[in-house]
């Protein structure tokens, strides 16, 4: 033990989940955290003595978590964190995904930097406080001089582990893709970026806060060449790729007629498979495509809220992990969950899975390894996810005494998906407490949800009447 490092000690959870290679669900559970790390895990009354001493002594900050189920913090594997300007507009509330893109994609021109910056640390807020640690963001329009560091100021503000996809759009309308010129990027630039943001931003080391991914939107906005050409940047730099994918019929339809394939056959032939890619929705992902990505270990962010409020249909999650593909969960945009609380989407997850497939599709826990375990895996992390000596100190507490939870003591960890969606008491990243008491430890929320009220407004109305903007 090194005196000089900060020690955190966590006591008396009334479960600790540590979402081990053991699956161990600990009562009384004590986590020993120091620095970024944690140093050891096991029963509040097994603390061993040179932990006990540096509390004695007061050399270590101690809570209590009485009441609490302490566990590996969530992650969230696919977000647009802009979105969050954008909730609940009328025109798009009634639409499915190729509708609601129409709709939207006029506001979303009209972002500014400043937008970017605050939806980024408003959603990171909202996401803190309901259990979420690790999250990605894919960013894949950058009007008016936006860049991807507006996002990642804003993680850093926030102080959450970031994946920072760097998005593209490079087909418009007028050569056959589906957003407006005015919103896509030459694929040169787009490039020269990428590579940018990797040599400036990307940190490959462990406990890393903050990692680049490589983003071409989505099958019906960018072409096969840049498609090609990132996988091939992002493979020669070590950094991920992402993309939409087999979101509805709609998107399946495209797939064959443009391209003559599947979606999972496109990915397959544009070398987007591998443990190195992750896959947002595929909702419509064949019996082809789900053996495709376990026997290439792709992986999927799975985003049930999202999926039901555009009615794109239910995800074989079940077929897909029994196949040995990696599933994560994503909150995915505000405008199409229009919420962002992760330990919801669990829960989401779960009950949507038993809608399609029966009681028996997803159990509680479960839900909670496919929000933890599943999208560190999916994010190519090994260090997040799970409660063990070495990993990175990410952890969460849910307090379970208030009346949300009442009656519910007779499974505490199962009790997190079944019950109302509690907010995070207690919220660790990389070994400081962001959340303490259900409230943001740096951040006042007030002036941040006044000025992002105000952008949200500025933003629609300048869409809605542009000559006088």
């Amino acid at each position: 033990m090194n005196p000089a490092t900060p020690l955190l000690i966590l006591r008396h959870a009334d479960v600790l989940v540590t979402m081990d290679d053991q699956r161990r669900e600990i009562r009384d559970g004590a986590v020993v955290v120091q620095g970024p790390a944690i140093a050891w895990v096991g029963t509040s009354d097994a603390l061993p003595a040179p932990y006990a001493e540096a509390l004695a002594a007061g050399r270590a900050e101690a809570v209590d978590l009485h009441g609490h189920v302490l566990m590996p913090g969530l992650v969230n594997t696919h977000h647009h964190m802009y979105q969050s300007l954008t909730r609940a507009v009328p025109e798009a509330q009634d639409a499915e995904l190729f509708g609601w893109l129409g709709s939207l994609y006029p506001l979303w021109a009209r972002l500014t930097p400043e937008m970017v910056h605050v939806s980024a640390r408003t959603a990171m807020a909202e996401l803190l406080l309901s259990g979420c640690t690790t999250t990605s963001d894919h960013l894949y329009l950058y009007p008016n001089g936006s860049r991807l560091e507006d996002a990642i100021e804003g993680a850093a503000a926030m102080g959450m582990r970031f994946h920072a996809a760097r998005g593209s759009m490079s087909v418009g309308r007028s050569a056959g893709g589906l957003p407006p010129d005015e919103v896509v990027e030459r694929e040169d630039a787009i490039l020269a970026d990428s590579q940018r943001l990797i040599e400036r931003w990307h940190d490959p080391a462990r406990h890393a806060m903050l990692r680049i991914v490589l983003a071409p939107c989505s099958p019906f906005s960018v072409s096969r060449d840049l498609m090609r050409a990132s996988a091939e940047l992002a493979r020669a730099t070590g950094v991920s790729l992402h993309t939409h994918l087999a979101e509805n019929d709609n998107d399946i339809a495209y797939s064959r007629e443009k391209f003559g394939m599947t979606p999972a056959e496109y990915a397959e032939d544009l070398g987007w498979v591998g443990r190195d890619v992750w896959h947002a929705h595929c909702v419509k992902l064949d019996e082809a495509g789900i053996r495709l990505f376990g026997r290439t270990g792709t992986g999927v962010a799975h985003c049930p809220c999202s999926n039901m409020r555009l009615a794109s249909g239910i995800a074989p999650v079940g077929a897909m992990r029994r196949a040995g593909v990696p599933v994560g969960l994503g909150v995915d945009g505000s405008a199409s969950n229009d919420g962002a609380h992760m330990l919801g989407e669990a829960r989401q997850a779960l009950l949507l899975a038993r809608v399609g497939f029966g009681p028996a599709a997803m159990t509680a826990r479960e839900a909670l390894e496919i929000a933890t375990r599943g999208g560190a895996q999916v994010l190519g992390r090994d260090d997040i996810g799970a409660l063990a000596p070495g990993m990175s100190a990410d952890l969460v507490a849910f307090d379970l005494r208030g009346v949300g939870h009442a009656g519910a003591g007779h499974d505490p960890v199962a009790a997190l998906v079944f019950c109302q969606p509690a907010h995070a008491a207690l919220s660790v990243v990389n070994g400081r407490v962001r959340v303490r008491d259900g409230h943001l430890v740096d951040c006042d929320t007030a002036p941040l949800l006044a000025r992002h009220r105000v952008l949200a407004q500025q933003l629609v109305e300048a869409a809605r009447h542009p000559h006088t903007a």
